[in-house]
């Protein structure tokens, strides 16, 4: 679960942006000549940044490579990495996503839209900005590993067999629903009690927002129903994220922290309007191998690239 980054893929354009205060890394010329509508937001994952060669500027060079005639461009958060991996962790979400927003819509090459890929993170910061910012427009969200409502457990901390791991839980809904915790911690803003209902809706500052579980947003749901397609990926092994399910937006089920349910048999299922998406065959779910975020390119390019973007 790190911090978001995006790459904007856009017409004609392909963009890595997290957002500004303004750092930059380009690593590719422009070509004018233009493949299909390609605009991509790529977002990075807890304690990574925008340009990390190893991780987001590896995955971007073979975007490159799939998506021919494509221009990447990063921006990231803060002055340098280091602000820019740090604001993954003291940043609010709000923040972040009105910085974005101002950024993508001050590039008049995003201006016929874009497509998004979240890590991690990063994909339930996307979706806030897709419902907070319609102009331009996302086309195509694709979440990977995305924790779309929330989490309820230390990362690597299985609270099904673990009595530590599961005892320790309410004590961190204690104090995750401080607003100190809420306003200098990101991961408290999509920290989840299932448990404590009231505690979660009344307290949280991101989550239960844009999952309209406070109040009903319409807007919200027209926002989010203008996209094209959204894809949840689930990491079959993952063992960062409590419930997995929450990958393809399902939860633990309300009151109790053992049983869950899917995003269909979920309140926010209507709430949000996703209902409506799913009928039109919006939605989209994929699981792959391997434990959070592990990645295998072939898959993904069958699955994802070459299924949506080409």
């Amino acid at each position: 679960m790190r911090p978001w980054i995006g790459i904007l893929q856009v017409t004609p354009v392909m963009m890595c942006m997290f957002m500004p205060k303004v750092g930059r890394c380009e690593w590719f010329d422009w070509d004018n000549k233009q493949i299909k509508n390609l605009s991509f937001i790529h977002v990075n994952f807890l304690g990574d940044s925008c340009c990390n060669p190893f991780s987001l500027g590896a995955i971007i060079l073979r975007l490159k490579l799939a998506l021919p005639r494509v221009h990447v461009h990063s921006l990231q958060i803060g002055n340098n990495i280091i602000e820019d991996t740090l604001n993954g962790f003291l940043m609010h979400p709000d923040k972040q996503i009105e910085i974005a927003c101002n950024a993508i819509k001050s590039d008049p090459l995003l201006a016929n839209g874009y497509n998004a890929i979240g890590y991690s993170q990063g994909a339930q910061f996307l979706r806030g900005l897709a419902q907070r910012c319609p102009e331009p427009q996302m086309k195509t969200l694709v979440s990977l590993g995305g924790q779309h409502q929330g989490v309820y457990g230390l990362p690597g901390c299985d609270a099904l067999n673990s009595k530590f791991c599961d005892r320790i839980r309410p004590i961190i809904s204690n104090l995750a629903y401080l607003s100190l915790a809420q306003n200098r911690l990101v991961q408290a803003t999509y920290w989840h009690d299932p448990i404590n209902k009231t505690a979660y809706i009344y307290g949280n500052t991101y989550l239960a927002d844009i999952n309209n579980e406070y109040i009903v947003n319409e807007t919200y749901i027209k926002n989010l129903q203008s996209l094209e397609n959204i894809v949840f990926i689930i990491f079959e092994k993952d063992d960062m994220v409590q419930p997995i399910e929450s990958e393809w937006f399902g939860f633990y089920k309300e009151g109790q922290s053992r049983e869950t349910e899917s995003l269909q048999e979920s309140h926010v299922y209507k709430r949000l309007g996703l209902d409506k998406m799913d009928e039109e065959k919006k939605l989209h779910f994929l699981s792959t191998p391997g434990n959070h975020l592990e990645l295998n390119w072939s898959w993904f390019l069958e699955n994802v690239i070459n299924k949506f973007f080409k």
